[in-house]
């Protein structure tokens, strides 16, 4: 998640710290490069993003720079990856975050399209991974011994996997990821090669998450209390690549992302048997009025169109959707949400110039 630059100046000061104080989102992408149909390392065919994007760019930290649109490029062990800026959490902020990543991986390919054409050569960038970043502010005098972010983490892994399934993934994934990282917590998954969907998604997460984070426990015995359903026989391992949590296909009793999401049905622990959408439902339904605070009227009547099976998921389809292997040209962002219907947040207006 990029990082706000501080303005300097003691003029600005104030209003930048009370700004960066806020809670916020922020979302990032990974890609793969395919160059001439061979897969590569971007650090070893271009050295740094400098190579790649024609404009001078700001050096943000480490091997990260700023972007034009507000967001960040950096190249990250074998992939490029791009970031929004922090966003303010509020009404419409996924849309935003959206919007945002939307804008930096359309700027990326352009630049890719130049470099192409003077290398003659052809570039791909091929989904990998997204991460959904959520801001966790809870002083620590009111965490206690119940309410710390790893506590957190291992609690939304019980909540989160289902309708993020349901939105974000696809027939090739293998699971979904909740990361405690200190100020923030991360959720990983596929990219979505559908930016609707992709704001679906971020806008659940955003959603469930504020709101988990007001419960006076995180301890996982307080979904017995709930009316949210969890499979029987989920075991959650610890994540692949950093300290988390990972709903994998091998930790549920069947592998969810190939089944049938409305026929087959799962047991859930408190003795019912539901399919993949109907859980996704429920859990979305538990959350709907936190969903509804932070959402777009476009994106809420997507969420629930999807969990009604009247709009597809894309574990609907039988593979997954070529438009994750040309990101940028396969699959694209149609400015679903212009500036007039949607400014800018504020962190944005900091950046952008």
């Amino acid at each position: 998640m990029a990082q706000l630059k501080k303005k300097k100046g003691p003029e600005n000061k104030s209003s930048t710290h009370e700004r960066i104080q806020l809670a916020a989102i922020g979302m990032e992408a990974e890609f793969a490069v395919i160059i001439d149909g061979v897969q590569v390392r971007p650090e070893d065919i271009f050295g740094s993003p400098r190579k790649i994007i024609r404009e001078k760019m700001m050096h943000r930290k480490g091997r990260s720079y700023h972007l034009p649109t507000g967001g960040a490029v950096y190249f990250d062990t074998g992939v490029i990856e791009v970031a929004t800026p922090v966003i303010e959490i509020e009404r419409g902020c996924a849309a935003r975050a959206g919007r945002s990543l939307w804008e930096a991986i359309l700027f990326v390919r352009q630049e890719l399209d130049a470099w192409e054409q003077a290398h003659d050569t052809d570039v791909q960038l091929a989904g990998f991974s997204t991460h959904y970043n959520i801001s966790f502010e809870l002083p620590r005098n009111e965490q206690g011994t119940t309410r710390t972010v790893e506590q957190l983490a291992y609690l939304l892994t019980h909540i989160l996997p289902v309708p993020v399934m349901l939105l974000a993934a696809n027939r090739r994934s293998t699971g979904i990821g909740v990361r405690p990282r200190g100020d923030r917590i991360e959720i990983t998954a596929d990219f979505t090669p559908d930016a609707p969907l992709m704001i679906a998604t971020a806008t659940v997460i955003v959603g469930i998450v504020r709101e988990v984070m007001r419960w006076p426990s995180y301890e996982i015995s307080v979904l017995d209390e709930t009316d949210i359903p969890v499979i029987r026989g989920f075991r959650p391992m610890p994540h692949t690549t950093r300290k988390g949590w990972l709903a994998r296909f091998d930790c549920y009793p069947e592998n969810p992302f190939v089944s049938d999401i409305d026929g087959d049905k799962w047991p859930t622990t408190d003795g019912r048997f539901l399919s993949l959408r109907a859980i996704a439902g429920l859990i979305t339904k538990h959350f709907w009025p936190y969903i509804r605070r932070y959402s777009d009227p476009f994106t809420l009547r997507l969420i629930g169109s999807v969990m009604k099976g009247r709009a597809p998921s894309l574990l609907d389809l039988d593979d997954r959707p070529a438009g994750y292997e040309d990101v940028g040209r396969l699959c694209t962002w149609d400015n679903l949400f212009p500036e007039r219907v949607l400014p800018r947040s504020q962190y944005e207006r900091v950046l952008i110039r």
